[in-house]
């Protein structure tokens, strides 16, 4: 990867369209046949838990080559108070190139700059192998429950990573997601059918 061919910017509303269609190209098949995130960011936009200024796009040679969005949410803190935080993403590469570092610079930056806003912690589901080395952690690490998971299930999958050191210092609780993320397959299915024909197929490893 040649740093000095890519630009990491905001997302502007011409970009929308390549942005959805980079998101579905990512997504397809990966978690369930087919793929929903080109739908859920095109309804997260106009959400109001939605940071427009961290709305990034990545480009290579003046192509989008990746994405990333934040979303306010909170923790439910067992002490009664809501603690802010963020949740992240669809988060994305161009399938041609993931693997190859953009993710993790993306990514970097990224928090980098929600860090910059005041922002003190990001949760999400992602793998580990991956985000730790961005720092993120399991959540339950900090005390921080998914919302809805019974205590005995496997909660790997939640990471957590504090952008202000200390921010989750003797806060325990359940983190929510947005409503926003829950979209109705029928909403989906109709949303799809502006882009270029592609083949749902049951994979296995997909957890939908």
């Amino acid at each position: 990867m040649n740093s000095n061919d890519i630009i990491i910017r905001a997302e502007k509303a011409e970009d929308y369209a390549k942005v959805e269609n980079l998101i579905r190209e990512s997504f397809w098949n990966v978690y369930r046949p087919g793929c929903s995130e080109h739908y859920v960011i095109h309804v997260l936009r106009d959400d109001p838990a939605f940071v427009k200024e961290l709305d990034f796009v990545m480009e290579r040679g003046g192509e989008i080559i990746g994405q990333n969005i934040f979303m306010r949410t909170v923790i439910n803190s067992d002490s009664g108070s809501d603690v802010p935080v963020l949740t992240m993403g669809p988060i994305c590469i161009t399938p041609d190139l993931k693997r190859k570092g953009y993710g993790k610079k993306l990514l970097d930056y990224s928090l980098e700059k929600a860090t910059a806003l005041g922002f003190g912690a990001v949760l999400f589901e992602g793998k580990i192998d991956f985000y730790g080395k961005s720092g993120f952690d399991y959540a339950s690490k900090f005390g921080i429950r998914y919302h809805d998971l019974p205590e005995d299930a496997d909660s790997s999958f939640f990471l957590c990573k504090e952008l202000i050191p200390g921010y989750l210092d003797g806060v325990t609780g359940v983190y929510q997601t947005p409503a926003g993320y829950y979209v109705d397959d029928a909403d989906v299915e109709e949303f799809d059918k502006a882009f270029p024909y592609k083949e749902k197929l049951k994979l296995p490893g997909q957890i939908f």
